[in-house]
């Protein structure tokens, strides 16, 4: 029996407004690689996701997103000095270090969508079930 490999597995992200949406991800810290029939690819590092030019309120609402990155105080500050909460009229919460060892804000997307953006808390001790 063969083992079972992947490489990369992406979302697709809805966009109310494309436009504004590429301009907002690309201000958030993606890059822009391609882009085909309603459909962008962003990425940052390895990491990646795919926008698509679909209006979907249901999706875009319950959807949340978790990039974990190595220095969470560069992108904090990145965000604010971009000024994206002014300038897409979206959410960005404050730095915090939640129970479940990840420091991390929240920003939603000019369409809902919710981005966790974090780094594992350094000491962090688990506990209950936790390893």
């Amino acid at each position: 029996m063969s083992a079972l490999h992947a490489t990369e597995i992406k979302a697709f992200v809805p966009a109310k407004d494309f436009a504004l949406s590429q301009r907002f991800y690309a201000d958030l810290g993606f890059e822009r690689r391609s882009e085909s029939a309603g459909v962008v690819y962003f990425h940052v590092d390895g990491c990646a996701f795919l926008l698509q030019d679909v209006d979907a309120p249901a999706l875009a609402k319950n959807l949340s997103m978790h990039l974990l990155v190595p220095d969470v105080h560069a992108w904090y500050a990145h965000v604010l000095r971009q000024n994206i909460a002014h300038r897409y009229g979206v959410r960005v919460t404050l730095l915090a270090e939640q129970p479940w060892g990840i420091t991390e804000f929240a920003v939603t997307d000019p369409c809902g969508v919710c981005w966790h953006i974090g780094q594992n808390t350094a000491g962090f001790a688990p506990v209950g079930l936790m390893p």
